[in-house]
């Protein structure tokens, strides 16, 4: 069996009781260092293999090894398996193995977007896009679009990955695309090392966030026309309020 799982933030409390089954049946679990690091006090009793970033092919293919050798694997993800996940590679990399397929069990976690987003309040409420600034895998100017599309539509946008040593300007290139289409008090949140160590949540405006410095453990959020900062929190209305003015507008007719 391989399990490919999302343990959520970091913290023990917000991993799914499926996910901690799915860990506990295992006899090796597979990670990221970092990811291992974070498991590794809660399952002491388990073997431990660890990769280094950018080896996400390597690892998934050590799991897959293990799994075929006779070993119960879980592969851990943080946040979500499948939402900037190992389970889309591990299916690309075992497509041609239909046996092997009816072993694997993707299992689902609480990913950035999500516990980021309780923090703040509810930013989230309304219709909302993810979008990773890493151009590892994106090219740059598909994620320009895509940040483009969504200030335009007036959709939330969720920003995952938003900087690193090498990305240390994306954010500010994210908000001055967001800025063409937004006002500089549009209301804008972002959260630092979820569920962990250091866990920090501000909210702020477009025009603040522009010019913040984060990090690759920052997921930020940026508002649409609607929503507000609620002493505070910041909330999307979920459009009820717009609802009920519309049809006392009506009425009015």
């Amino acid at each position: 069996m391989l399990y490919i799982v999302g343990f959520g933030p970091g913290g023990y409390e917000t991993m799914t009781v499926e996910a901690v089954r799915a860990l506990e049946d295992s006899d090796l679990i597979v990670g990221y260092t970092t990811y291992v690091d974070l498991i590794r006090p809660w399952f002491p009793e388990k073997e431990f293999l660890a990769t280094a970033m950018k080896q996400e092919k390597e690892r998934c293919l050590l799991a897959i090894q293990k799994e075929e050798d006779g070993r119960k694997v879980a592969l851990v993800c943080s946040g979500d398996s499948g939402i900037y996940g190992m389970a889309s590679l591990v299916y690309d990399l075992t497509a041609r193995d239909k046996t092997l397929l009816k072993r694997i069990r993707v299992i689902p976690g609480v990913t950035a977007a999500a516990s980021g987003g309780a923090l703040l309040g509810a930013p989230l409420s309304h219709d909302f896009l993810t979008v990773s600034l890493s151009d590892l895998l994106t090219p740059l100017e598909v994620i320009k679009k895509r940040i483009r599309c969504a200030a335009q539509s007036d959709t939330v946008i969720c920003i995952y990955n938003p900087s690193s040593r090498k990305r240390g300007d994306y954010l500010r290139m994210a908000c001055e695309i967001a800025l063409e289409y937004l006002s500089p008090d549009t209301v804008c949140g972002c959260v630092k090392n979820i569920g962990r160590e250091g866990e920090e949540a501000a909210v702020l405006t477009l025009e603040e966030l522009r010019d913040t410095q984060v990090d690759m453990f920052t997921t930020v959020f940026i508002g649409n026309s609607h929503t507000r900062n609620i002493h505070g929190k910041m909330v999307t209305p979920r459009g009820y309020r717009l609802e009920e003015e519309a049809a006392a507008a009506q009425e009015r007719t």
